[in-house]
This record gives structure tokens, C-alpha cells and sequence, in this order.
């Protein structure tokens, strides 16, 4: 009997044991990371003692160990607290070589010296918070901290609302791309593969991360003018009249007007009013010949077009891919600018296989949808 007991003490000692483990790890979530860098093991002390009550603190006594502890740790370090003259790196090197990768953490200087070259180094190259001298008394310190964690935070929060902004703003750009397609039934994920094509070909021509998110979506919203345009024509099955035709082309201008107004899409707003402008001149809405014409909208074009030439219609079956690669390989230099043709006939299979797959291949290349996964 007596030895059951004591193995119940024992049990239950051990539960509190592990309540009390799982509690103060749950309070240093609360927390946050400080690192705190400096090769005076007295300074370093100091600098543990005055702030580990608050914060979770890491320690490096150089440059080197430092780095090695960002990138085990970085994403877990709100702040970093950096003497200047250190053997092998100075606090200002040290910082500078994480401030790309790790832009939000917020980066303070520590020296017991007046140095102006320090200071300046530290802004220019660190987008440094605060620059402090010693010695520092600790009640400074932790005021100074403070301040500096609450920046933290304000960023945080500051991204966050960026971060839904711009999830809130592409799930918006989709869903009115899908209401567009909607109106015909025969233009259905008509969008999306124009998109899609228009993403393979400003991929293989190496254009930077933004400029493709913007290309993405002119492609979601290049046909946004025909919200205007009455379904009877839009969906007419057979033969437009001229006046007809008139009324379909103003879905190009009409696009850039409803645009033009949102900030951050002025851009686009301008490609998608151009996406029927033909490389000699000839098309629509402003007759723009040759390099006049924005590179993006010449892409939408091929893209524009290839898809149109291949999907089914009310009044027609698609044409095979060898087909619409062979007419749009002859209209270069007329309606096609001829240097997006050449990149489109190195990569014409590519156009195959995504039609086979449109719904796969078009996440492959989204840019937004890779944004919004990776939040």
C-alpha cells in the first residue's frame, strides 16, 4: 500500500513537473528573440542579465558565430544587439550581410567608441534602428529595447494587413476574370489560358518576378472592357456587322478606362488597351506600329490569339496546334512582333501541353496563387 502511494507521489510530482515544463514554454513563445553579439564576455553578461526576464535571449561572441546563429535562428529573431569592433567582423559588416535576407529584424549598434564612419556605414548599409553608446546604464537599455521591439511588431502588423491587402485584391482580380468568361459560355477559362500562355512566353524571355505578376494579371484582366458590351453581340454566333465590330472593339479602350483609376495597375491598364494594336499598324483602338506598342501587350497578342484560334466556338471547331503555330509563325512582322514569334516558336509545345492541362500549368506559372500559398 505504501508503495503505491509513493508511486502516485511520484506520478503526480511528475505531471506538475511537466505542467511546469509545458507552462514556461508556452511563456517563451510569448517572448521575443534578442541576439546579442559581442567578443567581451563581461559586456555580453551584462547585456543577458539586463534582458533576459523579458526576452529570450542568444548569444555570439563574434561575427562568424552570429551568422551561423541567423541562419539556424533567424526567423525566430525579433532584434539583434551588435558591438562594432570585434576581431574578424565588425558589427556593421556583420548586419550588412544579413540585411537582405532578413529585412525585418530590427538591428542595433553598440560601441564604446565615437565612431562617425560606424554610424554612417550602419545606416547605409544595415538600415540600422539605433546606434548606442556605451557604457549604457540598464534602465536605458531596456527603454531603448523596448522601442525597438515595438517597431518590430508595428512592421509585423504592417505586413500582415499588406499580405491580406493583396490576397483580398488577386482573389478579387480572379473572380472577375471568371465572370467574364461566364458571359459565354464558349469563351469559358478563356482568361486564364491567355494568362497562362502569356506567363510561358514572358518566362522564357526572363522577365523579373514583378513584371510577370503583372503580365499575370493584364492576362486575367484583358477582356475586362467587355463587361460594357451588350451579350447579344458578345455572343453572337455568327458574322459581326461593321457597327457590331465597332461596338467589340471598344473593349479595349473600355478596359483601360476601368483600370486606369485603381492605384498600382496604371500599367496595366495600359497593355490591356493594347492587346489588338498589330506590329504594322493596323489594328485597334490606336493604329500603334512596331516597338510603340508595350512589350507585354505584343505577348498578350500571340497569347490573345493562339487561344482564340484553338478553342471552340458556337460557329466553329478549333484548329489543331500545327495549324495556329504555322498562321501565327506568317503573321509575324505584320500583326506579330516578330522577336516575340521567335521565342513563341522555340516554345510552341510548351502551348500544347498546357491546353491539354490548362487548370495544372496555370498554377505552375501563377504568380498570385504562389503568393497567396506562400502566406
Amino acid at each position: 500500500m505504501l508503495l503505491e502511494k509513493m508511486n502516485s507521489i511520484n506520478k503526480i510530482d511528475q505531471l506538475d513537473k511537466l505542467k511546469y515544463v509545458l507552462h514556461s514554454l508556452d511563456g517563451e513563445k510569448d517572448k521575443h528573440t534578442i541576439l546579442i553579439v559581442d567578443d567581451e564576455e563581461n559586456n555580453l553578461q551584462f547585456l543577458k542579465r539586463t534582458l533576459r526576464k523579458n526576452y529570450n535571449i542568444l548569444t555570439a561572441s563574434d561575427g562568424s558565430e552570429a551568422l551561423n546563429v541567423v541562419r539556424a535562428e533567424g526567423h525566430n529573431i525579433s532584434l539583434i544587439v551588435s558591438d562594432q569592433r570585434m576581431p574578424t567582423m565588425t558589427g556593421t559588416e556583420f548586419l550588412s550581410r544579413i540585411s537582405d535576407d532578413f529585412p525585418n529584424i530590427i538591428k542595433m549598434l553598440l560601441t564604446g567608441y565615437s565612431d562617425i564612419d560606424a554610424m554612417i556605414d550602419g545606416v547605409n548599409k544595415c538600415n540600422l534602428f539605433q546606434y548606442i553608446s556605451k557604457p549604457i546604464n540598464p534602465t536605458d537599455l531596456e527603454i531603448i529595447i523596448k522601442n525597438g521591439i515595438e517597431a518590430y511588431e508595428l512592421t509585423l502588423s504592417k505586413n500582415t494587413l499588406l499580405n491580406d491587402l493583396r490576397e483580398l485584391f488577386f482573389t478579387t482580380i480572379k473572380a472577375i476574370s471568371n465572370a467574364l468568361d461566364a458571359k459565354d459560355t464558349y469563351t469559358h477559362g478563356h482568361s486564364h489560358r491567355v494568362t497562362m500562355y502569356s506567363l510561358i512566353l514572358a518566362k522564357e524571355m526572363e522577365f523579373e518576378e514583378d513584371m510577370l505578376e503583372e503580365i499575370e494579371t493584364a492576362g486575367l484582366l484583358h477582356d475586362i472592357g467587355k463587361i460594357g458590351i451588350p451579350e447579344d453581340i458578345l455572343c453572337k454566333p455568327g458574322k459581326l456587322t461593321d457597327d457590331e465590330y465597332q461596338v467589340i472593339q471598344g473593349h479595349a479602350p473600355g478596359g483601360r478606362k476601368i483600370l486606369s483609376t485603381i492605384p498600382g495597375l496604371k500599367s496595366v491598364s495600359a497593355w490591356i488597351s493594347c492587346h489588338h494594336e498589330k506590329w504594322d499598324g493596323t489594328g485597334y483602338p490606336n493604329g500603334l506600329k512596331g516597338e510603340d506598342i508595350p512589350l507585354p501587350s505584343r505577348i498578350l497578342a500571340v497569347a490573345d490569339t493562339y487561344d482564340a484560334m484553338t478553342s471552340n466556338r458556337s460557329y466553329r471547331k478549333g484548329l489543331p496546334h500545327e495549324v495556329a503555330v504555322e498562321e501565327i509563325k506568317n503573321c509575324a512582322g505584320t500583326q506579330f512582333a516578330p522577336g516575340v514569334i521567335e521565342v513563341f516558336l522555340k516554345i510552341e509545345h510548351k502551348f500544347r501541353e498546357a491546353a491539354l492541362n490548362p487548370l495544372k500549368v496555370y498554377d505552375e506559372y501563377s504568380r498570385l496563387n504562389k503568393d497567396i500559398e506562400d502566406k
